[in-house]
């Protein structure tokens, strides 16, 4: 990189900023920190769905698995992600809207209290929050990566640098900054995208290399499923990624929350499928063909999409590139830490502090912006570790633990919000939540702690999110606690399924679910403005 490229990254960096500060404006109290308010367009809340979706591990973690097996990495990546989405438009996303709009809440979790109770909600809280600090500090820790090789700075230094400026933004502005923000990423990531692909493909012969570059590709590089990302894998991610993408891992669930009805959560779902259908296949198309123009140095080949951008493109455009890199994980870290920030400070503080059940407006901004910055300082210091023995490296947690983990603590969560499952109370959501966490622990390590080698990838993350589905349900049946008071809330988020259109006032009271811990009849404590 020279100065023009530094140039950009500063420059956008800067605008990253500005773009937090301006949203600080529109944040008056904790509903518009972490729903906007309910007044987020659908279209925006679409771009925000997919922005926060991906990170820089595109371009390093499967890069690598789209240089070594070629489309492999979108049939069993993207495409899966595309057709959850699309499945969860009319299953999850209006009912994640109901949850903010009908039971008056600002936090993903804070349904589950009455929904099962206090133990449930703080089991899933607490495991979800550790999950994610591992998560997010996997995405530093690829930014950082990517960072190094084009400016030969340290990994702690390129964590610091890009943590630092993600905490301005999404500290200040909250939810509203995070989804402008990656408006703008969005818009960057597509000039730099088509850039990288048309200059590819004029390397290799045009825009006739689109279906002439294949036979010159290495053998099995069309196959749709190859090496460890078999039929099996692909079906374990599919369901997997059906729960993560629509809601389990909660930033998710907070885009749909942030609309101003069903109807639009459902239409920001589609154009999120939409966007993960079409738009990944872009950015892998240089992957792809990335065999027949550099030569990775690294065993995973994570390093190959790097190499490729700093041979190819000239200074500037390579710094919008790098941009781009950046824009997808300052997306999905920056949204993460406002789902944790949501979940801390609305079902996890109250809980043990009397003083967090009724923060006014102001208490209550300050302690989601202090959690934020704490959730970021954590996972910016346990990126340092990603690449440690522990870890192993960085699609390992990605794919592994994330994949792994995500399912036994979204399941409770997500069919928690259905009709079909409204016999399954706290028993069934704590036996299958405990049950798929040890289910993942025993298919991954040795009782003395050491690693597993003889598991394929696909069992790995598939096995825990199955014994923690099917007890779920077994135990729903076989020991129902459906109670009155837990019908009337999943009626609440139901009433309209039948028609995603029809937002009409449900068949019980619209009162506010009490704070946490909180006397009964007590309102949310910072809760969302009616009118």
């Amino acid at each position: 990189m020279n100065s023009l490229d530094w140039a950009v990254l500063i420059g956008y960096f800067g605008v990253m900023v500005a773009i937090g500060l301006w949203s600080h404006k529109r944040v008056d109290n904790v509903s518009d920190f972490f729903t906007a308010g309910g007044r987020m367009p659908w279209w925006l809340s679409g771009i925000s769905h997919h922005m926060s979706g991906y990170s820089a591990v595109m371009f390093t973690g499967y890069a690598g698995i789209a240089y070594q097996y070629g489309v492999t990495s979108f049939v069993t990546w993207s495409l899966p992600i595309a057709i959850g989405i699309g499945i969860g438009a009319k299953l999850f996303a209006p009912r994640l809207n109901r949850l903010r709009s009908r039971l008056r809440v600002a936090s993903p979790l804070e349904y589950l209290k009455d929904r099962y109770n206090i133990p449930t909600q703080q089991a899933l809280a607490w495991s979800g929050l550790l999950l994610k600090i591992v998560d997010v500090g996997a995405k530093w820790a690829a930014i950082a990566t990517l960072l190094s090789v084009f400016t030969g700075i340290s990994l702690t230094q390129g964590i610091f640098i890009t943590g630092a400026i993600t905490a301005v933004y999404c500290t200040v502005g909250g939810l509203w900054a995070d989804a402008l923000t990656e408006l703008g990423q969005f818009i960057i990531q597509l000039f730099a995208g088509l850039a990288m692909m048309v200059i590819a493909m004029s390397k290799l012969g045009g825009f006739s290399s689109l279906w002439t570059v294949w036979d010159r590709l290495p053998e099995g590089h069309t196959d749709p499923t190859a090496g460890p990302y078999t039929v099996t894998f692909l079906l374990a991610y599919l369901f997997i990624k059906t729960f993560e993408y629509n809601g389990g891992m909660w930033n998710q669930a907070q885009r749909y929350m942030a609309t101003d009805s069903a109807r639009s959560a459902t239409r920001s779902a589609r154009l999120s499928a939409v966007l993960w259908l079409v738009w990944p296949v872009v950015l892998f198309f240089p992957m792809w063909v990335a065999p027949l123009l550099v030569e990775a140095r690294k065993p995973d080949a994570s390093d190959s999409y790097a190499l490729m951008t700093e041979q190819l493109l000239p200074h500037g455009l390579l710094g919008l590139v790098v941009v781009g890199f950046f824009s997808h994980t300052m997306a999905m870290c920056s949204s993460d830490a406002n789902a944790i920030s949501a979940v801390f400070t609305r079902d996890i503080a109250p809980v043990f502090s009397k003083a967090a059940r009724t923060w006014s407006n102001r208490s209550g901004l300050l302690a989601a912006r202090l959690s934020t910055l704490a959730f970021l300082g954590l996972s910016m210091a346990l990126a340092t570790q990603i690449n440690s023995p522990t870890f192993k490296d960085i699609i390992s947690v990605v794919i592994k633990w994330v994949a792994g983990l995500m399912g036994p603590i979204a399941i409770p969560f997500m069919l928690g919000l259905l009709r079909t499952f409204r016999r399954s109370g706290p028993t069934a959501a704590l036996t299958s939540w405990a049950a798929g966490l040890l289910a993942f622990y025993f298919t991954n390590y040795n009782v003395d702690g050491s690693v597993k080698t003889d598991v394929a990838l696909q069992y790995q993350v598939a096995l825990p999110l199955a014994i923690s589905l099917v007890l779920y349900i077994v135990i729903g049946f076989a020991r129902p606690e459906d109670t009155p008071e837990r019908d009337a809330i999943i009626d609440k988020v139901n009433w309209g399924d039948g028609d995603p259109d029809d937002d009409g006032p449900a068949p019980a009271s619209d009162a506010a679910i009490p704070a946490q811990g909180g006397p009964p009849g007590s309102p949310v404590p910072g809760g969302p403005r009616k009118g």
